[in-house]
């Protein structure tokens, strides 16, 4: 995709229709953090995924972005209670923009559509974790938000 020219970003909520294209994203964004081949998500975990994001009940929402037709980001958020504030907060699980539409400003606009979504639900934050090393992902971060200087752990629970 040619960097030359400025092109317009459209994001919107995913349809059924847009499943293919979304799974060649998805599988690429997990890709990215090592989930391919042996450690591939199960496709129980995939499709589960989709249809959350699609049903309007569920707690999980999605935004795909895509320039001159062609899907070439993603972004996934899940509302959720919060403990030290009344109304909800948003949590963004994933980011994503395809390697080619990188620089076009195709993550910002997710993360604008994000802000959007909340806005639209009464939620007035939104929160979301990277790699230390995803130094591209940082500079972009340290523009629009505030770093929390959290560390994040994780425990399996078997």
């Amino acid at each position: 995709m040619s960097k030359t020219t400025p092109r317009t970003v459209d994001v919107a909520r995913p349809v059924t229709a847009d499943k293919g294209a979304w799974m060649d994203l998805w599988a690429q964004y997990n890709a990215f953090y090592g989930r391919k081949g042996e450690t591939a998500l199960p496709q129980v975990v995939v499709d589960t995924t989709w249809r959350r994001i699609l049903d309007p009940e569920s707690s999980v929402d999605g935004l795909i972005a895509s320039v001159s037709g062609k899907l070439v980001g993603l972004a996934h958020v899940a509302f959720h209670d919060n403990l030290i504030q009344l109304q909800q907060t948003c949590y963004m699980q994933d980011l994503f923009t395809a390697p080619d539409a990188r620089g076009l400003g195709v993550a910002r606009a997710l993360i604008d559509g994000v802000a959007q979504l909340c806005r639209s639900r009464r939620v007035s934050d939104v929160y979301w974790h990277t790699q230390a090393e995803n130094t591209v992902a940082l500079r972009l971060y340290d523009q629009i938000c505030r770093d929390t200087n959290f560390v994040v752990y994780r425990m399996s629970v078997k």
